[in-house]
């Protein structure tokens, strides 16, 4: 078997399970990178001529932990296991032994890897990179270019990271229910976190980012099948869908950012909508209602609507509200004061977000928002005002355009 394409999209399938299990017998990052890494060189060289085992990530444990054994000092806690040519063998004698030992931890695991990669010690930017990189499988260079840093920085930042989670007294003991729900909850937010780093700087020709959303949507569907009764992370998921699902029409050939209520709707993902909503059906059901539950069926209510003038706002503005119930925060009631301009006035919009500046005086959004509802009202001198404001916040030249055309249109 010659299909090495097939082989590398094996090995990038199964390294969350295999580098999680292989981290739970040593204890050490690099340790069970370096095992997953000699594994996977040795994948490489017989899969082709033996053809793949039954269950490669299986292989690629007992393969990449007695490599790893070979290497280090044998202690009372780590056991040995069988020759590699047993484990090779084409009779998958290693599946049912990899279903005794690993089976029972393997989503305990996967939690617990995830999970060390967003440890609270370490700045967002750590977590991210560090997941893309131990979970992921994506190469320091990949990452570099993620975030417009040369690949000696972004090394450095990843070994700092892992130098503060080998520092850390990390819990590697089976987790229960209650820190099994926190920690879903903790890695829920680093995926949505790699989602936006993606999401929210696709339309940068210099740095297309758009990799880091595909990989944030995989990881969604890796937890959604460990913890298919988890209403929140299959809520998560169904939000990255549908999101993702308007990609191709957010910006223009030339870069330039289009509205919500300007796309061209035939140039969304009809196929990934629906995923979207049948993700968000399966939450639903489950009634238990979550932040990300709410966010995804406000932008179900979009894909839904035929054109712009058929969205349901008043739903929109109900479903913000909730939200603010929930999880209370000046961003989303700017977001609701959006669609309050929408289903109700403008003027009461802007009355909902002027208390909000001191809390968002440095949000490049608020700015922006505000600056709409002004020229909306005439008020084009207080608008220029807001406008040149958020280009000073602007954190792309995307974003820095898209407002310089806004304030092209007030009239001189």
């Amino acid at each position: 078997m010659n299909d090495n394409h097939w082989i590398e999209k094996s090995l990038k399938a199964a390294r969350p399970k295999a580098v999680a299990a292989l981290l739970r017998y040593f204890r050490d990052l690099d340790t069970a990178e370096e095992a997953f890494q000699e594994a996977c060189l040795r994948a490489l060289s017989k899969w082709p001529m033996t053809g793949p085992p039954k269950d490669p990530a299986a292989w690629l444990i007992f393969v990449g932990r007695n490599a790893a054994l070979d290497s280090i000092r044998k202690t009372s806690k780590l056991q040995a296991l069988p020759d590699e040519a047993l484990i090779s063998d084409l009779s998958d004698i290693e599946t049912p032994l990899a279903d005794r030992l690993d089976n029972a931890h393997f989503r305990d695991d996967i939690l617990r890897l995830l999970f060390i990669c967003c440890h609270p010690d370490l700045p967002n930017t750590q977590q991210i990179a560090l997941a893309l990189r131990v979970v992921s499988g994506l190469s320091v260079a990949q990452i570099a270019k993620a975030f417009l840093v040369g690949e000696r920085a972004m090394e450095q930042r990843i070994t700092r990271a892992k130098r503060k989670i080998k520092e850390a007294e990390v819990d590697f003991e089976t987790p229960d229910t209650a820190a099994r729900d926190t920690r879903l909850n903790t890695v829920s937010a680093m995926i949505y976190l790699v989602f936006n780093e993606g999401y929210t700087a696709a339309g940068d020709t210099r740095t297309p980012k758009l990799p880091l959303c595909e990989e944030a949507i995989r990881l969604g569907a890796l937890l959604c099948d460990l913890f298919p009764n988890a209403a929140e992370i299959a809520g998560l998921q169904a939000l990255m869908l549908l999101q993702y699902s308007r990609t191709a029409a957010r910006f223009s050939a030339e870069g330039e950012i289009i509205l919500l209520e300007d796309q061209d709707r035939k140039l969304w993902n009809k196929d990934m909508i629906e995923a979207g909503l049948s993700r968000l059906d399966e939450a639903m059901a489950r009634r238990q209602p979550g932040p990300y539950q709410i966010q995804a069926a406000i932008a179900a209510l979009h894909t839904r609507a035929p054109t712009a003038g058929d969205t349901d706002w008043a739903s929109i503005v109900q479903l913000y509200e909730t939200l603010e119930r929930m999880t209370p925060s000046p961003v989303i009631t700017l977001n609701k004061a959006v669609a309050v301009s929408k289903a109700e006035t403008v003027a009461t919009a802007l009355e909902l977000i002027e208390p909000l500046e001191r809390h968002l005086a440095g949000y490049f959004y608020f700015h922006g928002v505000r600056g709409h509802f002004l020229a909306s009202l005439g008020r084009e001198d207080e608008a220029r005002l807001a406008y040149n404001e958020a280009i000073s916040l602007a954190q792309t030249a995307t974003e820095a355009a898209h407002i310089r055309h806004q304030i092209d249109n007030l009239s001189k």
